[in-house]
């Protein structure tokens, strides 16, 4: 097994860490050691003295699924009488709320929904632009792509060029769990599985799409396991280079079907965050995850790898149903990377800075805000 500090020398220098690296820095416990040389290659990467942040709304369209994932305390099946589906115009409103707040994109994810065709998804994104053509919709991950191609009898790339051509702005990194079909397998049911959501992000890439990369850990998944998804994740950027960001968090159980596994603590996941970093030398980006971790850790993810303090979200239901989440505000977020010394800085989801003045105004208007009412989730 290689030394600690050969393989922390060999990051910090910019030479690419093997699968063995990897896995060896994971079953260190020289936390102090990982961080400092994660925030080196950070500081590398990113010299500015700023560090970003975004605000958007993660907007559920529905929460009918056809996949059983032990983990997810949030869906509900075809035949439930919790399912539902927003109306139209209440999501349109949900847009325009945060508009108001200076958000400049919504997070639009939903359940595998049975019987929803193509057009329905093209009508929504249609209205959504046509109403709010600033908006950048940050929508559909993998396996909603790779459920519609199912559902519509599509060919991948049809599906994906006619959302792009619809309105569709950008793919979030969801589904993606543990990219291991051994995990993917014990955890979840009638779900994408490994090489095509990896083959949805491919085509997405290839049509000039952007999409973000995410990874879910601390459940059955082994180091080794951890370690292939980021290489999974590495060798599909070396492919592509259309991942902007890499974001990871931790399980959470409660109210789950897997309530019995211990949630992974701080220690955990400052460690696997600064791994990620070490280990994805082809993503620019790494986004820390407070909502599971609470604001101090997530402010000291931006010393373990992290250049990015995460999404300010006006609502948030997933992980809320799991009974986790972390409520900050706008002037919270900003401070802790004023604390740290530096430069807060509102982006989009292309890591493209916004203009003072836009930043300014949606200061303003989080202030005047209901205090309490933003939460935060990556994607």
């Amino acid at each position: 097994m290689p030394q600690i500090t050969d393989i922390l020398s060999k990051a910090v220098d910019g030479q690419r860490l093997t699968p063995d690296d990897g896995v060896a820095l994971l079953q260190s416990h020289d936390l102090a050691a990982i961080g400092r040389a994660a925030d080196e290659v950070t500081r590398r990467l990113h010299p500015e003295p700023i560090r970003t942040y975004n605000i958007d709304r993660n907007i559920n369209y529905t929460n009918v699924c056809t996949a059983v994932c032990d983990f997810c305390a949030f869906y509900r099946g075809p035949n439930s009488d919790e399912g539902y589906v927003l109306p139209r115009e209440e999501l349109l409103h949900k847009i325009e709320e945060t508009v108001a707040l200076g958000g400049e994109q919504i997070l639009m994810q939903g359940g595998l929904h049975p019987s929803f065709k193509l057009e329905w998804y093209e009508e929504l994104l249609h209205d959504i632009k046509s109403r709010f053509p600033q908006v950048n919709v940050h929508g559909f991950s993998p396996p909603e792509i790779h459920h519609f191609t199912k559902v519509n009898g599509l060919p991948l790339r049809t599906v994906l060029d006619r959302l792009k051509k619809a309105g569709l702005g950008s793919l979030p990194g969801g589904g993606a769990e543990i990219l291991v079909d051994r995990v993917r397998s014990e955890i979840t049911r009638g779900k994408v599985m490994t090489d095509d959501w990896l083959n949805v992000m491919r085509v997405w890439h290839d049509l000039g799409g952007a999409s973000s990369a995410t990874m879910m850990f601390g459940h059955v998944e082994t180091m080794n396991e951890r370690i292939e998804h980021m290489e999974r994740v590495r060798q599909l950027q070396d492919e592509t280079a259309g991942f902007t960001a890499f974001i990871s968090w931790t399980f959470q159980p409660d109210n789950t079907d897997m309530a019995e596994i211990a949630p992974a603590g701080a220690f955990e996941y400052l460690k696997t965050q600064a791994v990620s970093r070490l280990y994805l030398d082809n993503v620019p980006n790494i986004q820390s995850s407070w909502v599971t971790q609470g604001l101090r850790v997530g402010q000291l993810s931006l010393l373990f790898g992290a250049n990015d303090m995460g999404s300010l979200m006006i609502e948030e239901n997933v992980v809320a149903e799991a009974g986790t989440v972390h409520y900050l505000t706008l002037d919270q977020i900003r401070d802790c990377i004023i604390e740290l010394g530096f430069t807060p800085r509102q982006r989009n989801v292309f890591y493209e800075l916004l203009p003072l003045e836009h930043e300014q105004f949606a200061v303003e208007a989080n202030r005047r805000s209901e205090p309490g009412n933003l939460v935060e989730l990556q994607a």
